[in-house]
């Protein structure tokens, strides 16, 4: 959903609608509502394409445009969006979630799910 929400954000950005973007990119403005929901998947051709139309980096477009270096010893890095990072910030401003989270993602993260359906 983020390389929708992004292009989304980028197509706005430039002024330009679904159809326009689409016209660019040689698709249909339902391929572009697609991509923008998360419902397609744009082939490799049409995503370098979109991200050239777009002037976005491929990492932008992937949410892989932060570099995090890990608190271990080891020497090693992840590459993560800035949306990911704003979430993990938030998280540790609320201590207990961020423990119970830390200590059983699996069951809070389904917990929460279904608190908000």
């Amino acid at each position: 959903m983020l390389i929708g929400e992004r292009i989304k954000q980028e197509r706005i950005k430039r002024g330009l609608t679904q159809a326009e973007l689409g016209n660019l990119l040689g698709v249909s403005k339902v391929s572009i509502c697609g991509y923008e929901t998360g419902a397609r998947t744009p082939t490799v051709d049409t995503f370098l394409r979109l991200i050239d139309i777009l002037s976005l980096t491929p990492e932008y477009a992937l949410g892989r445009d932060m570099n995090v270096v890990a608190e271990k010893e080891t020497e090693y890095h992840v590459v993560m969006a800035k949306e990911d990072m704003t979430i993990i910030e938030e998280l540790k401003k609320h201590r207990e979630l961020y423990n119970k989270l830390c200590t059983d993602p699996k069951r809070v993260i389904e917990l929460i799910s279904r608190k908000i359906k």
